[in-house]
């Protein structure tokens, strides 16, 4: 009886008709586990995940698999994005015992849990000899088994502990993993390391900072050079916008094709601030189509935002998006077609499977003559209506919390920078107009839909789906990217709503996921009991947990002035610090919110009638230090702490700008603000 047919994940869905008899991950398998006396088989995945539909045809479609899974295990399938807390536990098994990871991730375990044996993909020759030599090791050797998944527990154990070492996020430490990401840094191609190459966008984000904070030229450099790399190569959708979740190779060319929320959110944020620093073409051009991007293509209408869209298309990888200067000619006609594939560089021989090419900018086009940048918009155009008549990749719609959070954030801070720019005289005003229309809709019913569903009883659900929420509990990444993300759209709106929504979440998060020594584990006080509570402090793939909470209380006390939410940001930094020093590349979100506190972060708030069109809300904005909070509105404005007992100045409007609680006298010209804000160096 497979009994994935009810599931609310789209990953679980596409197992529901498999030969399997799947059960979901909760008590009653372990419990019929035990009833039988076998062991577990915990499969772990993805819905975008191409080598968990690869494993999926080859051994889950498959009777033969199907018969000697449902003889000898009880065969449990998770959704690692619903449930990231199983995923993380079990992950560090995998690592441990193999010294790597990734998903499909395939791990045998006791009706108790405890893993025992750990792989990833395995192709269905290799999983069918594996499932006997499982059955027949638990049948014969029994004792081995169990001792072994001992070792793995208390392996888990030991990745997962916390009360290590700590020390101060300072200035020193922040240098130095500046200077080890410059050490790392690919000068030729962008980004640190080989292949596969994975965006960097926090680290990116960390490096903007820095150099605002210090000057640094290498630190813009590095961030600039990675980003013109990325928006150039394949990982990044040339005709629709939007980013791949990595390059195959170490030159951006040929991508994973999936492309995930969490990225595109990140990502969106770092051509935002790119944009704001340096008014870069390139940046804008990214910045606005990645959040038309996601307001297009990953936005649920009345909900938030869709977590993915697949990497296969019918089960070709890369099938809606490669092209042959062929095809290019169809769809163009000789004469575009064959300037289309000098462009985009697509050969006779290819970049990717068949022949087929991956589109890429070959040159620069934002600065392009005026005439250039209209051929390159329409056979944009031209291409994109060709390809929407090819198969489209399926969508994981499921929404989740701390990805919409990130979302919020980075739309939120797109919006600001974008009225900063605005401007009739712009070719493509129209089209900026749009999106930021678009976006802004999108943003405000994503924040609307996880304060109304995802909020249960005063706690936050992970996960969401066609306007129902699920069962599984939020954990500290959801309570801290939603937090910091509230905060992002007080700030936009001058609502105090969201604000008093921050701090209820960021209360729950003190209360129930705190750790020794100011960490934090990544599952509450009462959530469901695993072999280990994990409690990871490094940023991958999006942020830690305690990372994203941290960055929530940095927000939150510089926009309220409680003080107790500093310190809890700054004893949690603590925990990370020693991290930070030794491997930047894992810290870039945490490193990001350091510069915020070692620049302040700043406090200003402008007393204005118009909060949309006065000159100096528009300063603030454009010279914010790093990780700094504005706020525009009259004065004593409801539920606005910085607005309170701050009014006009001589009837006009004033800048009150605080650094770290301590406040200067109000400004009411833009030289003044500006002058003060550049003394953040």
């Amino acid at each position: 009886m497979n009994r994935l047919a009810d599931a609310t994940s789209p990953y679980l869905l596409q197992h529901a008709d498999n030969p399997v008899d799947w059960w979901q991950w909760s008590d009653e398998a372990f419990a019929e586990a035990k009833r039988r006396d076998v062991p577990v088989l915990i499969s772990v995945g993805y819905a975008a995940c191409h080598w968990c539909h690869v494993m999926a045809h080859e051994s889950f479609e498959n009777e033969q698999v199907g018969a000697l899974l449902n003889d000898n295990f009880v065969s449990i399938k998770v959704d690692r994005e619903e449930r990231p807390d199983v995923d993380a536990i079990y992950m560090t098994a995998t690592q441990a015992m193999t010294g790597q990871g990734g998903w499909p991730m395939t791990v045998f375990a006791t009706p108790d849990g405890t893993p025992f044996f750990c792989g990833t993909y395995f192709p269905r020759a290799n999983f069918v000899q594996l499932l006997q030599s499982v059955t027949t090791a638990w049948r014969e050797q029994r004792e081995a088994v169990v001792r072994q998944g001992a070792a793995v527990v208390e392996a888990i154990g030991g990745a997962q502990a916390v009360g290590g070492p700590t020390a101060p996020l300072d200035v020193p430490l922040l240098d130095a993993a500046a200077g080890q990401l410059a050490k790392e840094y690919d000068a030729t191609n962008g980004g640190f390391g080989g292949a596969p190459k994975f965006p960097p966008h926090m680290n990116l984000l960390f490096l903007l900072r820095h150099h605002q904070r210090t000057g640094d030229p290498q630190s813009l450099e590095i961030a600039r050079h990675t980003a013109e790399a990325m928006a150039r190569g394949g990982i990044y959708d040339q005709l629709a916008g939007g980013f791949a979740r990595y390059s195959v190779d170490a030159h951006w060319t040929v991508p994973h094709f999936e492309k995930m929320l969490y990225d595109n959110a990140l990502l969106l944020r770092l051509y935002t601030q790119l944009w704001r620093l340096t008014g870069d073409p390139l940046a804008r051009r990214v910045a606005r189509d990645t959040a038309r991007f996601l307001a297009d293509e990953l936005h649920r209408p009345g909900e938030g935002f869709a977590s993915a869209l697949d990497a296969d298309t019918e089960g070709v990888e890369g099938l809606t998006y490669a092209w042959t200067p062929a095809q290019l000619v169809e769809a163009l006609g000789e004469e575009d077609g064959g300037w289309a594939a000098d462009l985009f560089t697509v050969t006779d021989d290819g970049t990717f499977e068949g022949g087929t090419s991956v589109l890429r900018l070959a040159r620069d086009v934002d600065d392009a003559a005026p005439e250039v940048r209209a051929r390159w918009q329409q056979v944009v155009g031209r291409l994109l209506a060709a390809r929407d008549t090819r198969p489209q990749p399926a969508r994981d719609d499921k929404v989740v919390a701390a990805w919409n959070g990130l979302a919020i954030t980075a739309i939120a801070e797109f919006q600001q920078v974008a009225a900063l720019y605005a401007s009739p005289q712009d070719e493509d005003a129209n089209l900026m107009d749009g999106v930021t229309i678009v976006a802004d809709g999108a943003m405000r019913q994503a924040a609307e839909h996880l304060a109304t569903v995802h909020l249960v009883e005063g706690r936050l659900r992970r996960v969401s789906r066609d306007g129902t929420v699920g069962e599984p509990a939020g954990v500290l990444e959801d309570y801290g990217s939603v937090a910091e993300a509230f905060c992002a759209l007080h700030q936009l709106t001058g609502e105090g709503r969201w604000l008093t929504l921050a701090g209820e979440l960021l209360d729950t998060a003190l209360a129930r996921f705190a750790a020794p020594g100011g960490a934090f584990y990544d599952t509450a006080d009462d959530a469901e009991r695993l072999v280990a509570r994990p409690a990871d402090p490094t940023d991958n793939a999006t942020p830690s947990g305690r990372s994203a909470l941290i960055a929530g209380l940095v927000a939150y006390s510089a926009l309220t002035g409680e003080t107790r939410y500093r310190e809890a940001a700054e004893a949690a930094l603590a925990t990370v610090a020693p991290i930070v020093g030794r491997h930047p590349r894992f810290t870039g979100y945490a490193a990001m919110t350091g510069e915020a506190l070692l620049s302040g972060p700043y406090e200003i708030a402008v007393v204005t009638e118009d909060p949309t069109g006065d000159p100096l809300v528009a300063a603030a904005r454009r010279y914010a230090p790093p990780g700094a909070v504005v706020v525009a509105g009259l004065p004593d404005q409801p539920g606005v702490p910085l607005l309170a007992d701050r009014p006009l100045v001589d009837g006009r409007s004033a800048a009150y700008v605080c650094r770290g609680f301590v406040c200067q006298r109000p400004v009411t010209s833009v030289e003044e603000l500006t002058a003060e804000l550049g003394s953040t160096r």
